[in-house]
Parts: C-alpha cells; structure tokens; sequence
C-alpha cells in the first residue's frame, strides 16, 4: 500500500490492484507511462541492496522535480542519497535527478542536458 500511496503522491493514477487493503499486485499510470507493481517476499532477492533502477526520459527534469517536491511526494533536500538527489547536469551529458521509493527501487528522471544556461 505504501508504493501505491507514493506514486499517487508523485501523480499517478491507480489502474488496478489485486486488494484495497493489503495491495499485493498493482498498476499506475501518469501520461504514457504506466507502472505495475508486484510485491515479492525478501528472501527472493539475492542481494538485497540490488534494486532495479527505472530511467524515464521527460520534457523538463526541474519543473517535474518542483512538482513532486509541492506535492510533498518528495523530500526536497539537497544532499541526501544521490549526487542527483536534485536536477543537475551530469558528466554523461543528460540533466536528470534521482530518487528511491518505497522498495528502494531507483527512479531515474532525465533529459538531454540544456546548452548555454
């Protein structure tokens, strides 16, 4: 229940779930993107710091961070976790920042890095 709860919180809309309590299986959507959400117990993960990262590619990387952070489905701190823990430029020519949800998982959002700001 609690990655349903953040992705709604960051603008998605639930499509499905499998319980309204104790959600075991679940979708959300936001535009084009749709996520779905499968609960597994620990013991299936090898190595438990070992999440998968997801990489969105959007329109402007600071207005959708300035979204999430008014929603409060973020805390805005800089520094915490990821050098991209706020919108940056990267070495790799993108500006993009990075956050964990609930599962730990990475949630990557990017975009080809502005010239001449």
């Amino acid at each position: 229940m609690e990655s349903v709860r953040f992705y709604c919180d960051l603008g998605f809309e639930v499509l499905f779930q499998d319980s309204p309590q104790a959600p075991k299986y679940a979708a959300v959507r936001r535009d084009a993107v749709e996520l779905h959400l499968q609960w597994a117990d620990a013991g299936q993960w090898a190595h438990p710091v070992d999440r998968p990262a997801y990489r969105f590619l959007v329109g402007d990387v600071d207005v959708l961070y300035r979204e999430f952070a008014g929603s409060g489905g973020i805390d805005a701190q800089p520094g915490l976790g990821s050098p991209w823990a706020v919108p940056a430029d990267t070495p790799w020519g993108t500006r993009e920042f990075h956050l964990r949800d609930p599962g730990h998982n990475s949630l990557q959002f990017y975009q080809a890095a502005r010239r001449g700001d």
